[in-house]
């Protein structure tokens, strides 16, 4: 199996968030103790994946090189793409054709953050594996997402923001896919919206039975961060968790530390020092000795 690459989509006005999103991005606004787009990127890490892509406007592609670089200091390799105008998440795949170099990948949302009991070993599973997966949670509001369409317990269709119910099962922003799906998203053609879909894309995937489904559990949890409300309640969540659980959600250097990527010396000589997020990394660092 060739390895996968990683695509952060970071792009995007942010309109949901305004005013918050005036004069920053989404994915660089911070979710209790670190930015966005660092949840993403650890996801990415702890599925294995060391080469990523992050795609972004034109304005705001410099403030993700100012904040990460190259990923050096984390051992890691990320690359960086302009997404001119938000054309939709399908896109996303096709700017990223020269990065795959023809390798499979995992595309997944800036403002999307996963966590939980199993999480790491459900996306390894799904990076290791020669198949494609979407992953889905059961949620109260459905009516907000892509949901499954299921007869006799065979998957039909995701229907997109459906007025009447379909089913409890929203489709989350992470994706792994082969790298043929580049061709399938080049055919697509752009929605009501002016965007190419990824749920058309999902949708041609299953028609064609090359799309297996994942459903996350009620101990892993999933928020999409898109609105003031969500925002909020991810915030709250994370540091919910965090709390209770004495662990950290979303830290790169950590993820890097669990892969073997990078050493605890590594990691305390790159830090800023004499704050609430450098001192939980060093507690969980501490655990190890």
């Amino acid at each position: 199996m060739r390895e996968r690459k990683g695509i952060i989509l970071a792009g995007g006005f942010g309109s949901r968030l305004h005013p918050l999103t005036k004069v920053t991005s989404k994915q660089l606004l911070p979710i209790f103790n670190k930015p966005m787009i660092y949840y993403p990127l650890s996801n990415l890490i702890m599925s294995g994946i060391r080469e990523i892509l992050i795609i972004s406007t034109p304005k705001h592609l410099e403030h993700y090189k100012n904040l990460l670089g190259n990923g050096k200091n984390f051992g890691i390799q990320i690359k960086y793409k302009i997404q001119e105008y938000p054309n939709g998440i399908a896109e996303g795949l096709i700017l990223a054709e020269k990065f795959l170099k023809g390798k499979n990948l995992c595309l997944i949302l800036g403002d999307n953050i996963f966590f939980g009991k199993g999480i790491e070993n459900l996306f390894t599973s799904a990076s290791k594996s020669p198949d494609q997966f979407i992953f889905v949670k059961e949620v109260r509001n459905p009516n907000k997402y892509g949901v499954l369409k299921t007869k006799r317990n065979k998957l039909i269709k995701i229907i997109e923001k459906p007025k009447k119910f379909v089913s409890k099962y929203a489709v989350t922003g992470i994706y792994f896919f082969n790298n043929t799906v580049i061709n399938y998203a080049k055919k697509l053609k752009p929605s009501h919206r002016n965007e190419l879909e990824i749920t058309d894309l999902n949708n041609l995937l299953i028609k064609k039975d090359e799309l297996k489904i994942m459903k996350l559990n009620k101990f892993q949890n999933w928020h999409d961060a898109g609105s003031h409300e969500d925002y909020l309640n991810t915030c709250i969540n994370i540091f919910k968790y965090e709390t209770k659980y004495k662990t950290l959600v979303g830290s790169i250097e950590y993820e890097c530390y669990k892969q073997q990527i990078l050493s605890r010396k590594q990691i305390v000589n790159n830090s800023y020092k004499n704050n609430y997020y450098f001192d939980s990394l060093l507690s969980k660092l501490n655990e190890n000795l």
